[in-house]
């Protein structure tokens, strides 16, 4: 089926602050250079909050994750439970016509939300309020016909319950969720057969009260609803977002902080730390003779040594230390840069941040040497690794050189990007 983006579009996405979070805290769960593996948590988590994925949503998650935009897009199209299109502001209801459903009435469902809501599925009602569609099986099988609506089942429906549910969502209220018939969970119609001593304490089953607890499981998600956890991080103390693991502060966006000339690294005040107190900088100054002391004691290292080979052709990696900036320019030369986005792992937001740093043209990158590579690496916010694990130096030798790769091939076709 042909999946094709909503003609009319917002203007921009942004994340709330807390979804912001919670997105951030999710892209921690993945190494160093693979971030991309959170594109589906975060499609989601934009998807929860306006109530479909939005083209600009899908660019502003594929920005963050360092993605090309066609790569977020097929992500998009191939998964259904991303609706393209806008769902109603109060409720989609989503009704299961599987064979369990449908044997027990799940087809007069559908004619309620047809009568109600519109007569087509993913459409809106007259008001925006409401949309509906049919889906496969969702798993609840022994309480069929079964509806989901927000983030709960609706079980043991009728005609009669559903047009009760809609009313109460029309008016602004969350009708309970679980069994509309006065079951606990999915006991015999009939009533309990089997560990039946004990009385029952609990009003619902851990489903409904839960969300009776949370209050509203239709709204639209904020990111407010619950804390943010991370067990993943062992209970370490979460980094702030102006902090990498290492401990380097990096931009709070790809990029988007300029690098000091001196230092090569991204000044404090503008990664979002607070500058160094005077004292406090004072006494981090090491003494000038101990700082020679250093300095003599580190034994010095050629770009020829830098530059030895590994067994199997890959530079040797660079000691911690010893990266070099490589040289940059300050704008690109006579002529215009060069389409970095032929080199693969370079897509539009990596040929922006390259270019913020000074590097315009095959030529550069092609001359770089394993230590220049090296403070590349270090220096793409939440990439390390990219330009070494797709061979930016040799592809751009080839390219400075006039040849082309099979990569660049795809970009001039067009089938990148």
């Amino acid at each position: 089926m042909l999946r094709r983006l909503h003609p009319h579009q917002p203007e921009s996405f942004a994340f709330t602050p807390a979804n912001q979070a919670w997105a951030e805290a999710q892209i921690t769960k993945y190494p160093e250079g693979r971030q991309a593996s959170a594109i589906i948590p975060l499609f989601w988590r934009a998807h929860e909050q306006e109530g479909w994925l939005t083209r600009p949503a899908i660019e502003s998650i594929a920005d963050m994750l360092g993605m090309a935009y066609i790569r977020a897009l097929e992500v998009a199209t191939f998964y259904f439970q991303f609706k393209l299109a806008p769902t109603g502001t109060v409720a989609h209801i989503q009704i299961c016509g599987t064979t369990s459903c449908m044997i027990c009435g799940a087809e007069d469902l559908v004619s309620v939300c047809k009568e109600r809501i519109s007569p087509e599925p993913l459409a809106l009602s007259a008001d925006g309020k409401f949309s509906w569609e049919e889906v496969e099986c969702i798993g609840a099988c022994s309480n069929a016909p079964v509806a989901q609506i927000g983030k709960d089942y609706y079980e043991d429906l009728t005609v009669e319950s559903l047009n009760r549910i809609l009313d109460e969502l029309d008016a602004g209220r969350v009708p309970t969720p679980g069994p509309q018939n006065g079951r606990f969970t999915s006991e015999p119609l009939a009533g309990i057969t089997s560990l039946t001593e004990g009385e029952r304490v609990e009003s619902a089953n851990a489903s409904v009260a839960r969300a009776l607890d949370l209050g509203d499981t239709v709204k639209r998600i904020d990111g407010t609803e619950v804390p943010i956890l991370t067990p993943w991080l062992d209970g370490a103390a979460k980094k702030p977002k102006s902090e990498r693991a290492d401990g380097k502060p990096v931009s709070s966006r790809l990029g988007k902080a300029p690098l000091d000339e001196k230092s090569a690294t991204i000044p404090a005040e503008k990664a979002g730390q607070k500058p160094a107190q005077p004292e406090a900088a004072a006494a981090a100054v090491e003494p000038e003779a101990d700082a020679a002391a250093q300095s003599a004691a580190k034994p010095e290292v050629t770009p020829e040594a830098k530059a030895t080979p590994a067994p199997d052709g890959t530079p040797e990696p660079v000691p911690a230390g010893e990266a070099t900036r490589p040289a940059a320019l300050q704008a690109a030369r006579e002529g215009g840069a060069d389409d970095l986005k032929r080199i693969k792992g370079v897509g539009p937001k990596m040929e922006q941040v390259c270019n913020e740093l000074g590097f315009y043209h095959f030529d550069q990158i092609a001359a770089w040497t394993p230590a220049e590579v090296a403070w590349v690496d270090d220096n793409l916010a939440g990439f390390k690794g990219r330009v070494t694990r797709d061979n930016w130096v040799e592809q751009a030798r080839q390219l400075a050189a006039g040849e082309d790769t099979e990569f660049s091939k795809r970009v001039d076709k067009g089938d990148v990007y």
